[in-house]
């Protein structure tokens, strides 16, 4: 029963700090009992769960980046209130979004390590890939919820939680009345119908590139210099969410990849003595003739100093937030120790008991080690040692990824990832697991931490939005559980049917750029073949520079092992975003954004959703691609025509946005 009526606007310091004394109240206050768990709620949560479980595997497997689901989810529970014509349904809202927003951090954590297992010429079975995301994902809420208060309420003001905003001012128009849901709706059908129409027919080129012309292929051939450009409208909203700042960075660590390292690789290699170079190459852990294109000498050289430009930027990561996990490691222990009782507190300020939380993480640390021994390891000591690893490295890095997405939105779980798996391989091989068992070991081993990291830095976005709004942590958290288990047992499924529709390896493979960087690094550590020791250590210098001169490590280094395609789109959909905010009146300006990102998540998640469709078309063997005349230039120049086209709508529908929106 409700007892007080609910506001419909978030506090007027809702985003900045607090005075001396001042206090948060949430538009649910503590005084009310707003309906939040319901059978609508429930249903509808998971229903979320399984369709951008779907989507986001789909594009995280096709470009390496994974979306997060959160902004798309709300606007769907808002329309879907508004043409039920319900009032009141900010609680509800709060609980469809938490649990459908599970699929994009699960997915994430499924992807960036277990298609890695296909990489190598290893097989993952549907257990496997579930049980490491369901487990995974449930350290990653345990883990999370002792540092809750911290995040939310002790830091109040202090960091922007760009995705957590956006979300909650969705959540709030919808208690408002609006028309939010159809812009979505129409970027969705929009965003998607370009999407299928490409990946299904190949009615244009879905990427270009610099060799599609004659003067280009002469550049790659002469000077290992060539730019590519995908296409797609997913990417191109992606690009919009991220921003022109960061997109720049990411694409940055690109430039000065393809653009400086690449062609500088012959001149230098020239240098030496012809006879006695592969084998100086080989035993730095470089295939040399893979390096007689622009692609090869990526892969070989570029990739690698990425690589340990995040590993790097991980760990400098840790050595920030140490003030973080003691700060917030106090609050919990306070807690657990009694000197706060739950009973006191407010509604919107109870978790699960300290001692839930505990049952919890020892039923899970329980559940993983039997998941070790009995699924992948089948030695005890082994076991043992892998799940020490796990939960250490999962605790260390919690904070990590929880401060990543309170202040850029963006989780660098793939940097501590491989960072975890350079450190389980090291030490596996050091007590006798190596070759094949080895490699499967480190990669389920490294899908559990990413999948907790992962969780972990979605979930702090989600109890924010339950912060702002007044929703019952408790019951957010409770919850929380569901949305795992759905989105966990979904990815295992897609990524599977992914593999036996387009594999991993061979041509037209999916390009899991993450899932590759991975399988890059562990075979050498598990086969005792050459690792590049001295790239991987030129790329944590290169790191350790950025930060030095204040410039984001994580984003350049980022962009340094994507290829160049996946990341010139998102300097694209920046500069939309760019366009979109011109405006001298900053309400103006305000709004135009507004409608942006509504246009952009739905051109995520139409052109995400409708790439499951065209997966699934494609693994039931139907082939309805157009048949171009060879050497035809038509889809290239279609493509060309049609990525204007609807960049053109892109920014004339977000400037024709309202005020009163």
């Amino acid at each position: 029963m409700q007892q007080n009526q609910p506001k419909t606007s978030l506090p007027e310091n809702a985003y900045r700090e607090l005075g001396q004394g001042e206090e948060y109240q949430p538009i649910m206050g503590a005084n009310t009992n707003p309906v939040e768990v319901t059978p609508y709620s429930v249903s509808v949560g998971i229903i979320m769960a399984v369709i951008f479980s779907a989507a986001a595997a789909y594009l995280g497997l096709k470009v390496g980046q994974v979306f997060e689901a959160a902004i798309p989810i709300a606007i769907i529970a808002v329309g879907l209130g508004q043409m039920r014509g319900k009032k009141n349904m900010l609680g509800q809202n709060v609980i469809i979004q938490s649990i459908g927003a599970s699929s994009g951090v699960i997915v994430a954590g499924a992807i960036f390590t277990l298609p890695a297992l296909y990489i190598l010429g290893l097989e993952a079975q549907f257990y496997q890939v579930f049980l490491s995301s369901l487990l995974g994902g449930i350290l990653g809420i345990v883990l999370m919820i002792p540092f809750r208060k911290y995040f939310v309420k002790e830091m109040h003001g202090k960091y922007p939680f760009p995705e957590a905003t956006a979300t909650t001012e969705v959540l709030v128009s919808g208690e408002k009345g609006g028309s939010q849901a159809k812009t979505l709706v129409a970027a969705g059908l929009i965003g998607g119908l370009y999407d299928f129409v490409v990946s299904t027919f190949g009615a244009w080129s879905s990427s270009l590139s610099t060799q599609m012309w004659g003067w280009g292929k002469w550049l790659a051939a002469k000077a290992k210099l060539t730019l590519g450009l995908n296409t797609s409208a997913a990417v191109l909203g992606l690009g919009y969410i991220i921003g022109l700042k960061y997109a720049l960075i990411i694409a940055g660590g690109s430039a000065l990849v393809w653009f400086v390292v690449i062609p500088l690789v012959t001149p230098i290699l020239s240098l030496f003595d012809a006879a006695e170079l592969p084998a100086m190459l080989e035993g730095m852990g470089i295939n040399h003739e893979a390096l007689a294109t622009p692609e090869g000498i990526f892969r070989e050289i570029g990739r690698p100093l990425g690589i340990g430009g995040i590993a790097m930027a991980g760990l400098i990561g840790i050595i920030r937030q140490a003030g973080i996990i003691k700060s917030a490691l106090g609050l919990a222990v306070s807690e657990f120790s009694g000197k706060k009782v739950a009973t006191d507190e407010p509604r919107t300020q109870k978790d699960i008991s300290m001692k839930v939380i505990l049952s919890v993480i020892i039923a899970v640390l329980a559940a993983t080690l039997f998941f070790f021994q009995f699924g992948v390891l089948h030695n005890w000591f082994q076991t043992i040692i892998a799940l020490l690893i796990v939960f250490v490295i999962a605790f260390l890095f919690t904070t990590v990824a929880a401060n990543a997405i309170a202040i850029v939105g963006s989780n660098p779980v793939s940097g501590m990832t491989l960072m975890t798996l350079i450190l389980s391989s090291l030490v596996l091989v050091s007590i006798g697991l190596e070759g094949n068992a080895g490699m499967i070991a480190a990669l389920v081993i490294g899908g559990v931490v990413c999948t907790a990291l992962s969780m972990a830095g979605g979930f702090i976005t989600d109890l924010k939005i339950g912060y702002w709004l007044g929703t019952s942590p408790k019951k957010q958290q409770t919850w929380k559980f569901v949305g795992t288990a759905v989105s966990a047992a979904t990815v295992a499924g897609v990524m599977i049917i992914m593999n036996q529709t387009y594999g991993f390896t061979g041509e037209n493979a999916l390009v899991a750029p993450q899932a590759n960087a991975m399988a890059a690094v562990i075979k050498p550590l598990m086969t005792g073949g050459a690792t590049p020791w001295a790239l991987y250590g030129l790329g944590a210098l290169i790191a350790l520079i950025l930060t030095f001169i204040k410039l984001p490590a994580l984003p350049f280094a980022l962009g340094m092992f994507i290829p160049m395609e996946l990341n010139a789109p998102l300097v694209v959909g920046g500069l939309v975003a760019w366009a979109v905010n011109r405006h001298k009146d900053a309400e103006q300006a305000k709004a135009n954004n507004n409608r942006g990102t509504l246009i952009a998540s739905g051109f995520i998640a139409g052109g995400a959703l409708m790439g499951v469709v065209s997966a699934i078309i494609a693994f039931f063997g139907a082939d309805s691609m157009i048949q171009w005349a060879e050497g035809s230039m038509m889809p290239i120049y279609l493509g060309i025509v049609m990525y204007a086209a609807i960049i053109a709508y892109f920014i004339w529908h977000s400037r024709k946005a309202q005020k009163e929106e």
